[in-house]
């Protein structure tokens, strides 16, 4: 009776501890999803802005993403909307140019822009930054870059130019290729482009493609980026069963997720990366691995 006791305990006592262990899957992944930080953090800085770096730095938080667009004449910029409105006072220093879409201002215009004052006064002065500004700081910080191309149907050629500035950058050596640097967006052409010019990049795919369609997408595409109200775990485990273009079973980044049970409810389904404002809240609320 004694043993059978002893045994119970034990198995109770293992069953305890596996509950605090960290769940790996299938691949043999820890179940803590990367977190990535919408647009630096943008819950405590402008969207976009070297600041937003900054803060998600200070968070010590690993993963940023930002958007790149094209100036009249040629600049990339680093902004989400392709109107300059919403996120500047670019209203009041040329009233006369509605709808003020970055691709009818040169860099030099953008340039005399507020990018901060709209979020709060302690960022006034706060800048549009170039492509090759906030490359510089996210090396400044040592992270890494989830880059967006945007609206690329409004900037032809933008994909060569964007890999162009990575490149002068130092960003398509083996070290940043190897895992920090990810290139997305919801155009299938704009990556396919992407894959064509430097096979090397990873890419993402921003959206839910039918299950049927993934292996299409996947020889051009290492990941499946799909907003958290579209996905389930039947979803995300279907992405994984297929090996995208670098020999790996692709990987799901979710998008955008501010609430801790939410980041839970998506870890639990075993996405890879959880694309968050608040990087600090959604990390939080995440098991550690």
């Amino acid at each position: 009776m004694y043993a059978r006791a002893v045994a119970a305990t034990t198995t109770a006592l293992l069953g305890a501890v596996a509950l605090l262990l960290p769940v790996h899957d299938a691949r043999g992944i820890g179940a803590r999803p990367e977190v990535i930080a919408h647009r630096g953090a943008s819950a405590q800085a402008p969207e976009n802005t070297l600041a937003a770096v900054d803060a998600a730095a200070g968070l010590r938080v690993r993963w940023v993403e930002n958007d790149v667009q094209r100036t009249k004449d040629g600049a990339l910029v680093v902004i989400h909307d392709d109107s300059l409105r919403r996120t500047t006072d670019v209203e009041e220093v040329f009233p006369g140019r509605a709808p003020w879409q970055v691709k009818d201002f040169t860099a030099a215009e953008i340039a005399q822009l507020d990018a901060g004052s709209w979020f709060g006064s302690a960022y006034a002065g706060a800048r549009v930054p170039t492509l090759k500004e906030y490359l510089r700081r996210v090396e400044h910080h040592h992270q890494k870059l989830l880059l967006e191309i945007k609206n690329p149907q409004l900037y032809p050629g933008i994909e060569r130019e964007t890999l162009k500035v990575l490149s002068n950058e130092g960003w398509l050596d083996r070290r940043h290729l190897a895992g920090r640097l990810i290139v997305q967006s919801f155009s299938a052409d704009s990556l396919r482009a992407v894959h064509d010019l430097k096979p090397a990049v990873r890419t993402g795919l921003l959206g839910k493609p039918p299950e049927a369609d993934l292996p299409g997408y996947a020889r051009f595409a290492d990941l499946i980026n799909p907003s958290h109200t579209s996905v389930s775990q039947g979803y995300v485990s279907a992405v994984h069963a297929v090996t995208g273009p670098h020999g790996k079973p692709l990987e799901v980044f979710v998008w955008t997720v501010d609430e801790a049970a939410t980041a839970r409810t998506m870890a639990g389904y075993g996405v890879d990366g959880i694309i968050t404002n608040k990087p600090d809240v959604v990390r939080r609320s995440l098991p550690r691995s």
